[in-house]
């Protein structure tokens, strides 16, 4: 990665982080090398599942695993807080609906989920920079179109409330936390 992504990754991490407690157990979805876990640096139990995940770099109350959420999450207690930074845009459509009620399912009641979701029109920005070599970037191949506005029925559909919206980097991102009822 590049210096922008690591700047962008770590102002995504950056808006989540205050909603995140010492004592939560979380998991990543998304999580990639567990750059969250060490930058928020306090939590009880961190978990982070990415299909490039490395195990063999877990540690202490920091374990990776590789594969996706839901199915290859081995069986543990629920989490306080579930992370997804700029991944909601990567599922498919018709797994939405399902993807979102796994999330429910992991979490304890009134556990947390905090997710970054950018406006399609990142994508293009993002193809500009990539082809000018200024980031790495991500697999823009791989979203969607993901109509933003479609995130609070998701997860209320899912058994979420929201309890916040905000967006950031100059508008073009979103976050958004929602509390499992």
């Amino acid at each position: 990665m590049k210096a922008l992504d690591y700047y962008l990754q770590n102002w995504r991490i950056d808006v989540v982080r205050p909603h995140l407690n010492p004592t939560d157990r979380i998991l990543d979805i998304g999580s990639f090398d567990g750059a969250l876990a060490r930058r928020v640096g306090k939590y009880a139990a961190y978990v982070g599942i990415d299909p490039e995940a490395d195990p063999a770099k877990s540690d202490g109350a920091m374990k990776l695993v590789k594969g996706l959420f839901p199915q290859d999450l081995p069986p543990q207690e629920p989490f306080d807080a579930i992370t997804m930074l700029a991944i909601l845009e990567h599922i498919p459509e018709d797994v939405m609906a399902s993807f979102a009620k796994s999330c429910a399912d992991a979490l304890k009641p009134g556990g947390k989920l905090l997710l970054t979701v950018p406006h399609p029109f990142v994508d293009k920005i993002l193809d500009v920079l990539m082809a000018v070599k200024i980031l790495d970037g991500m697999e823009t191949e791989a979203h969607h179109g993901f109509d933003v506005a479609q995130t609070p029925t998701i997860f209320k559909n899912a058994g979420f409330e929201m309890i916040a919206h905000s967006r950031f980097q100059l508008g073009l991102n979103n976050f958004y936390a929602f509390k499992k009822k």
